[in-house]
Order: C-alpha cells, then structure tokens, then sequence
C-alpha cells in the first residue's frame, strides 16, 4: 500500500500542521507582555539580594574581628574604606592587614560612630569596642531606590545584630 496525498480525502489534504505567522506573533506579543510586568520585579528582588549580602559581609566581618582580638589577644581595628574599588572592609592588628573582605559596588555603606570622638572601631580581647563606641552601618543599593536597606548594628559589648530599618 502506497499512501500519498493524492489518495487522501480532499479536507485532509488542505491543512496544515505547522503554525502560522500571526500565531506566532500573538505568541510573542504575550510573552513580550509577561516580560515587562516582571522586569521591574526582578531588578527589586536583585536589589534586595545585594543589601542583603553586603550587610552579611559587614556582619561576618565585625564578628570576625571580635574573634580575632580574643584569638590574638591584642586590639584588632576594623577599616571600612569606600573609596577604592572595590570598597573593602579591613581588619588589622598591629598595623598589620589580617583580613580583607569586598563589598558590592553598588551598595551604599553609610558608618555612623556614637560618640563622636572616637574615628575607628578597634575590638579588645575582653570582647568589648575601644572608647565604648556603637556603631551603625546603613546599606542601601544605589541601582534602586526601592528596596529595603539594611543595617548592621554594632554594640559597645560586641554585639552584631542586622535588621531591616534605616532611610537611603
């Protein structure tokens, strides 16, 4: 048996079983559609991950730092620097660099040292902060400004605490 089109009742022979081109541009459109309602959403939640993960990196680091000042035995100052690329955060002791951590070039860290007098965060072995200095860091995104910025709380006993709170 030999099947051909020609043998085929004439409604079977005329159509098709691909798609045609306004099928496939309806499909498209709606796609193109679905893609601009999520695109912003997706930038926010990209945001969000960022100040999440700075603000983990600044926490690590302080607590880092608090163990190493009981581990060593000695003062160990925390450096944050926001002018080099990448911003860092620097621990040292004796002058000397222990540490380094990267933080996001799109964060913005804003550091805020209560009382005033004191310029630097320095951990003693006794787990409490030189001058009994608290400290604030506030993160924000700068690509967005709708996220929710994040900060790093620092007490005058060592305590590192982040919540969700601040104003960018």
């Amino acid at each position: 048996m030999n099947a051909s089109a020609k043998n085929l009742p004439h409604p079977l022979r005329m159509t098709s079983s691909g798609f045609t081109l306004i099928e496939l541009m309806v499909t498209i459109a709606v796609l193109a559609i679905i893609v601009s309602i999520a695109a912003p959403s997706i930038s926010t939640q990209l945001a969000n991950q960022r100040v999440q993960s700075t603000a983990a990196t600044i926490a690590n680091a302080l607590k880092e730092a608090k163990v190493e000042s009981i581990v060593r035995r000695q003062n160990v100052t925390v450096v944050y620097t926001d002018t080099s690329t990448p911003k860092t955060i620097k621990l040292r002791a004796n002058n000397t660099d222990i540490f380094s951590y990267n933080i996001s070039d799109k964060s913005t860290v804003t550091q805020t040292i209560t009382p005033s007098t004191v310029t630097s965060i320095a951990f003693q072995p006794n787990k409490k902060i030189v001058g009994g200095a608290t400290v604030v860091y506030t993160i924000c995104d700068s690509g967005s400004n709708s996220e929710t910025p994040k900060q790093v709380k620092l007490t005058n006993i060592a305590n590192v605490n982040t919540i969700s709170a601040g104003s960018c």
